[in-house]
């Protein structure tokens, strides 16, 4: 495997830390790198974990102190035994920012992560500065999109076997060569574990028409997101057209909207470069 190509080899020489919390009833695994004087949390998406900002993790610890988590059901984090929906996402955020004595943090969420950004902001919007919203979810409900996801993350967490989770991840790119075999192997080895397949279950409720209707974002969480807000869409997005993106940009008081094109549902990992280079000039505004 080429040595560009891989995850925990892709920051050599880099000083970071990978431990446990307790955020309530969660043990939550937690990356931390940097030593800046601002934070920044790296958020995934739906059954996703921490690795999926490996890419970024050097470039952001450069500046900030960097923090990235598995969510409650997610990763190495607590297996959940019922449905997980928004206000889960957003108790266990400040949970974890409360148990590290962080008063305020800029939110960096991909897909999920977006989604949770936008509902911390707007529910505690003493604790952010800026939030970076790539390919955020939140606001589109489209049945064919929610079906894939739920149908593609399942099957990887049933039957774990490389095509399954390699399938599950080329639906994420833009090109099928940006799923590694190490990353295959990363997600092979949460998805096998012992009790995951019916935590995804738990997780995979937001892809039920009903239950993800509740938990949308509303306008009025947009506008009431307090500080600036960047939100990244790509060329190849496959949950839906770069317009979502705009519109959500639009709504929030002080948005903005970027597009970086090569790049699927994960630009911080497909065109890391462009990503690192766009967000950091962001926050150091």
């Amino acid at each position: 495997m080429p040595h560009s190509s891989s995850v925990w080899t892709s920051f050599p020489g880099l000083d970071f830390a990978v431990r446990y919390v307790q955020v309530g009833p969660w043990r939550t695994r937690l990356l931390e790198t940097g030593t800046g004087s601002e934070t920044v949390v790296l958020m995934p998406g739906t059954g996703g974990h921490l690795e999926a900002y490996a890419r970024n993790f050097a470039a952001f610890g450069k500046q900030y102190r960097v923090l990235a988590y598995d969510y409650p059901g997610h990763g190495y984090t607590t297996f959940s035994e019922h449905d997980l929906e928004l206000d889960h996402y957003v108790e266990h955020l400040l949970g974890l920012l409360d148990t590290l004595d962080i008063e305020q943090a800029h939110l960096n969420g991909e897909s999920l992560g977006g989604w949770i950004a936008v509902k911390f902001a707007a529910r505690h919007p003493n604790r952010v500065r800026k939030l970076v919203l790539n390919t955020p979810g939140g606001t589109m409900s489209r049945p064919e999109t929610m079906e894939t996801i739920r149908s593609l993350s399942q099957a990887a967490a049933d039957d774990p076997t490389p095509d399954r989770i390699r399938a599950r991840l080329e639906w994420l790119m833009a090109d099928n060569s940006s799923v590694t075999d190490e990353l295959v192997e990363i997600r092979r080895g949460i998805y096998a574990q012992p009790g995951f397949a019916d935590s995804m279950r738990h997780i995979l409720c937001l892809q039920d028409p009903q239950v993800r209707m509740r938990n949308r974002i509303t306008d009025e969480e947009l506008s009431a997101v307090p500080g600036p807000a960047l939100v990244v869409w790509t060329s190849d997005d496959p949950s839906g057209p770069a317009k979502a993106g705009l519109d959500m940009a639009d709504k929030i008081p002080a948005g903005r909207f970027e597009l970086i094109s090569g790049a699927g549902h994960w630009p911080q990992w497909e065109q890391a470069e462009q990503f690192n280079k766009l967000v950091l000039a962001f926050l150091a505004e």
